[in-house]
Formats: C-alpha cells, sequence, structure tokens
C-alpha cells in the first residue's frame, strides 16, 4: 500500500517534533499533530518533565492547542498524527475529543521496549476491575446522584 504524502507529512512533522522537544529536554519522546481539513490546527509534544504533569502527554498537549485555537472543545473531523501509538489516557482524549482519525509510528510495543507503561495500563484495563493493581473502591454513590439528576434537568448545559 502506498503511502499517502499528505499524511506522510503530517506524520514526519510529529516525528520531527518528537525528537527537537526530547533533545531539547522537554520531555519524552512524544510528538504530536492535529490536522484538520489539510492543515495544522494543533501541536503538542511530551511535557511529563518539563512541567511536573503526568497528564502532559504529546497527544494531550496537541489537542489542548487544537481547541484553544478551534475555539471549541470538539475537535469533530480531525486527524491526529503521532510517533507513537497513543497510551490509553491519550486514546480517551482523543474519543473525548471527537478525532476521526489516528496515524501512528512506533506501537506500545516499542515503547514499553524503552522503559515506558503503555502496554503495561492497556493490559490492566483489561483486568477486571477487582484484580487491577491499583485498588478502585466506591464510596457515596447515593450522595452523589443529585448532582447527575441536578445535570440531566439543567436545560441550557452544554453537553459534551
Amino acid at each position: 500500500m502506498a503511502i499517502d504524502h499528505h499524511r506522510a507529512s503530517f506524520m514526519q512533522q510529529a516525528i520531527d517534533l518528537a525528537l527537537a522537544k526530547m533533545t531539547a529536554m522537554e520531555g519524552g519522546p512524544f510528538g504530536a499533530i492535529v490536522v484538520r481539513d489539510g492543515q495544522v490546527v494543533g501541536r503538542g509534544w511530551n511535557r511529563v518533565t518539563s512541567t511536573n504533569d503526568p497528564t502532559a502527554h504529546a497527544e494531550v498537549v496537541a489537542i489542548r492547542d487544537a481547541c484553544q485555537r478551534q475555539g471549541d472543545f470538539r475537535l469533530d473531523g480531525c486527524e491526529l498524527y503521532v510517533n507513537c501509538e497513543p497510551c490509553p489516557m491519550c486514546l480517551a482524549a482523543a474519543y473525548w475529543a471527537g478525532i476521526t482519525t489516528i496515524y501512528y509510528a512506533a506501537d506500545r510495543t516499542d515503547a514499553a521496549a524503552i522503559g515506558f507503561a503503555d502496554d503495561h495500563i492497556y493490559r490492566e484495563f483489561a483486568r477486571p476491575v477487582t484484580e487491577r493493581a491499583i485498588p478502585m473502591v466506591q464510596l457515596m454513590r447515593e450522595a452523589a446522584l443529585p448532582g447527575f439528576a441536578a445535570w440531566e434537568a439543567m436545560e441550557d448545559k452544554i453537553p459534551y
């Protein structure tokens, strides 16, 4: 299968961004580009160590950048180009944002081979809640439900 030159160009931008920012000591080896209608609308690189933020993965940073630039929390019709398969957090962020397609270069086993936990977390999510490494304990469900009922009844809410 032939590689589309536009897609290859966007992927190369993600790869180059990852390498440039990693060598500048701004974070780990990950870069992401958000594209809408053939135009880059968001860029992000891993900023976990440079900002002390474990959620500052390249994809999340790129999604935040694109949403801010587009003035919308939805990125329907956008594509995400990343130099590595998104971790579960980043994949979830792409779903929440409405990303249409994700293109990635390296995969989770490549990331695991250099010490990243992506594959481990994917495996954890596949386990029953009671067998995960981080215990999850439900508390005070009934106390939380009135807030959900109030949300459901709001007529002027912005659904997402």
